[in-house]
């Protein structure tokens, strides 16, 4: 995948939130203050004031391109975004309020893209086992994945979630971000069609972080192609959590984690029951949560779920001032929901590390068939955005802007 992006650079912590309703009360606020306050909630930077225009980010015409200072204008629909590993939150698609927005992957965002991210990943820790009995061998707990893996997300990624590989080069899924000549070469190989998301499955499976970044062992067997595509689209159904119409991942033997008790009120902090399996609250409660999903966490020590929770209380914390405090007041049923689909989801992908780790590829393609037919190297063409000329974008000021 040669074209890679850098990362979005917000400049603001305001501009995103995991819940829309406070987003747009942010903006309520900011568009009806004056002079120093609203320069202030603001929080203006060398590249973004309210005395600058910017052009509008393909696919958000709605916005306006003025200063916002003399015209801020509607205020644009939040769009989905992701803001960490597994934590999709939402973001005001309007680029005066963000340092660095990457137009270039705006221009590729439809409902065919997704978005690998090289970065380091939460990886699932070893739960530890109960202690033996001194005259008896006790279970040996689980084995960790040895390397970080991928993201990948259907989403805009926001955060800092490393490199930002589109698996398109343009709108509609037209042209595959593929080495040339891949397809074609993986086609006749394997005797069939080869898509560009069955790359993507391939990688997921056989992918593995090395000296010189991600490396993907291409394999020389049919059989292996096969079971890698098996286990990487298994990979990539459980982290598009059921998107793009498919059905959602659920746990093996019919478990699924419920709520045994409402969260009321704002839950004073999240912990775990590990007897009962149960994620407790405040006083609510989630069970069953297998012990692989309370502890899949990052390779700092930080849990995902703890993260995900803390990035919800983000508003409420002695450090939150401005804009950045303004959030829901109850905790919303939807992150309830929310809660119970990434429970799901780190259980299923700490439950299938130890085959990922053990998946072998097999003997490679050898490096003068990749070059003979010309995937390796891939053009310098191909490590830079395609043009997009399909449409209009509007430039500062209200002027079209010429691509």
């Amino acid at each position: 995948m040669p074209w890679a992006v850098s990362g979005l650079r917000l400049g603001r912590a305001w501009v995103a939130a995991p819940d829309p309703a406070a987003l747009r009360a942010r903006w309520a606020v900011l568009a009806g203050a004056e002079g120093a306050e609203r320069e202030r909630l603001f929080r203006p930077s060398r590249v973004r004031s309210t005395a600058l225009g910017a052009a509008a980010l393909p696919g958000q015409r709605a916005t306006s391109t003025a200063r916002f200072g003399d015209a801020p204008g509607p205020c644009p629909e939040p769009v989905r975004a992701l803001l960490a590993p597994f934590d999709e939150q939402w973001l005001l698609p309007d680029q005066r309020l963000i340092d660095a927005a990457r137009p270039e992957l705006w221009r590729v965002l439809d409902g065919q893209q997704l978005f690998v991210l090289e970065g380091p990943e939460p990886v699932p820790a070893a739960v530890p086992a109960a202690a033996p009995a001194p005259d008896a061998a006790g279970p040996a707990a689980p084995a960790a994945l040895p390397e970080p893996g991928l993201q990948v997300t259907a989403h805009l990624p926001a955060g800092r979630l490393g490199r930002i590989r589109p698996l398109h080069r343009r709108p509609g899924g037209a042209e595959p971000n593929l080495a040339p000549g891949l397809l074609p070469l993986l086609g006749e190989r394997f005797g069939g069609r080869v898509t560009p998301q069955d790359v993507l499955c391939w990688v997921l499976a056989a992918g593995r972080p090395g000296p010189r970044g991600y490396g993907v062992p291409l394999p020389a067997d049919p059989e292996r192609w096969r079971a890698g595509l098996e286990l990487g689209g298994r990979l990539l159904a459980v982290r598009l959590r059921g998107g793009r119409g498919a059905e959602p991942p659920r746990l093996p033997g019919g478990r699924r984690p419920y709520v045994r008790s409402a969260v009321t009120g704002w839950p004073d902090g999240i912990g775990y029951d590990a007897a009962a399996q149960t994620l407790v609250l405040g006083t609510g409660s989630v069970s069953p949560v297998p012990a692989e999903a309370w502890e899949y966490g990052a390779p700092g020590g930080e849990r995902v779920l703890e993260a995900w929770f803390a990035a919800r209380c983000a508003h409420r914390s002695r450090e939150a001032a401005g804009l950045e405090a303004m959030g829901p007041a109850a905790w919303p049923q939807a992150w309830t929901s929310e809660l119970l689909a990434l429970v799901t989801t780190l259980a299923l992908l700490a439950g299938a590390a130890a085959e990922r780790a053990a998946f072998e590829p097999g003997p490679p393609l050898p490096r003068a068939e990749l070059a003979a037919a010309g995937v390796l190297p891939p053009p310098r063409w191909a490590r830079r955005p395609a043009s997009v000329l399909d449409h209009l974008e509007e430039g500062p000021g209200g002027q079209f802007a010429l691509l």
